[in-house]
């Protein structure tokens, strides 16, 4: 068992005084304000067929501090600001890097209010975090603890379109080990009338977060719809909208780190479905089933969590049948339009549809494991799945 030095971040919620949440917000204003004139800048020098990098924006920004109209931009901690930059700075490196697309510019209304602190700009001593240019420290709810002997790096303190105030700490978590080497291997399967379906047989239910405020939430929204635009009362009734909304990804993403560390501790390999879930939702019969199901989110957290405990996770070709070959034989049905939920084989073996692709997923990743061959779309003749490489950019229907 080895341990993996993790570079975790914890969030917390907290409740400013008017004060803070008065500097928080000039703060927010600021680093939006920096980012979208650098990003203006280096687009404008762009056009010229020119590059401007970090230190030259660096230097901008402090001859925008300078000036008569930029003056407030003082006011805040200089910390925040360098921040924004380097951020533009990576967004830049992922775009040149065909990562990502050009960067956009901030929103005033649409855009996530963040502000994020290096170790130079908060102080972190016995459990109080003060942050710089403010008098007191910020009254944090210590839902869990931090590490034994954390220092955190990297500050950063946001709120949410409900109104929430949250702070996260990154620092280094040493608890984080990796686990036991196990043989267990799991399929997985991710469905909307069942989450997930394993291929041991198991079925996890989908909660349908979305679904059980559905009717409160469309409420709402006829409420918000009626309010004069720019009026206070829109205001109020647009975060009411905001707070159901946050309830449902709060109890999504609660549901999902349960199930995910669950599949990691218990398996070595999980082997799921390279689904493409933004083309996926362009169906818009089942766009909000597929948004409440969150296929990406658990992705996301099932790699990361597999990265800390020393587990692997495959990604099987998402042209690859699972749900038209038979896990017995290897016979590869014609058709299996989605309202088919079991069907039986040629070799007389029946078959549970999701259940079914769970285990030919299972046997597609192994064969990815074994021999490091990328997983296609095999004929119909029988004899089990292929593990050719995908050597041409067409795949066999």
């Amino acid at each position: 068992m080895t341990t993996s030095q993790v570079k975790r971040a914890f969030k917390y919620r907290f409740y400013p005084t008017d004060a803070q949440a008065a500097e928080l917000s000039r703060t927010f204003g600021c680093v939006r304000k920096v980012y979208n004139m650098a990003l203006a800048a280096r687009t404008e020098a762009w056009a010229r067929q020119e590059r401007i990098n970090y230190n030259q924006s660096s230097a901008m920004l402090t001859a925008w501090k300078k000036t008569e109209e930029l003056a407030y931009l003082n006011d805040v901690s200089s910390v925040p600001l360098q921040q924004a930059l380097r951020h533009l700075q990576g967004a830049f490196t992922h775009f040149f890097g065909k990562r990502a697309k050009y960067p956009r510019f901030k929103s005033r209304k649409k855009s996530r209010k963040s502000a994020e602190y290096t170790t130079s700009a908060f102080r972190f001593r016995d459990g109080e975090l003060r942050l710089a240019k403010m008098s007191e420290s910020l009254r944090i709810v210590w839902s869990r603890p931090l590490p034994d002997g954390a220092s955190p790096s990297t500050v950063t303190v946001s709120q949410d379109a409900a109104g929430r105030w949250f702070v996260s700490l990154l620092c280094d978590d040493p608890s984080i080990k990796h686990l036991p080497t196990t043989d267990a291997a799991l399929g997985i399967d991710a469905g909307l009338d069942h989450l997930l379906t394993l291929s041991t047989g198991e079925k996890i239910t989908n909660p349908r977060h979305e679904q059980r405020d559905r009717v409160a939430l469309a409420k709402a929204q006829r409420r918000l719809a009626k309010k004069a635009k720019g009026s206070a009362n829109r205001a109020k009734a647009r975060r009411k909208v905001a707070k159901i909304h946050a309830r449902i990804a709060d109890r999504r993403r609660d549901a999902l780190h349960k199930i995910t560390t669950r599949l990691v501790r218990e398996n070595q390999t999980l082997v799921i479905e390279d689904l493409t879930v933004r083309n996926m939702v362009k169906n818009r019969k089942l766009a909000r089933a597929i948004s409440d199901a969150g296929w990406s989110q658990f992705r996301s957290m099932l790699e990361y969590k597999a990265d800390w405990y020393g587990r692997e996770v495959i990604a099987v070709d998402r042209w690859f049948p699972s749900s038209k070959l038979c896990s017995a034989c290897g016979t590869l049905a014609d058709k299996m339009p989605l309202s088919v939920r079991t069907w039986t084989c040629e070799c007389g073996t029946t078959h549970d549809r999701d259940v079914n692709a769970a285990k030919n997923l299972l046997a597609a990743g192994r064969a990815v494991a074994a021999c490091g061959a990328g997983v296609r779309p095999q004929r119909s003749s029988p004899g089990g799945q292929s593990a050719m490489k995908q050597e041409t950019s067409r795949r066999e229907p």
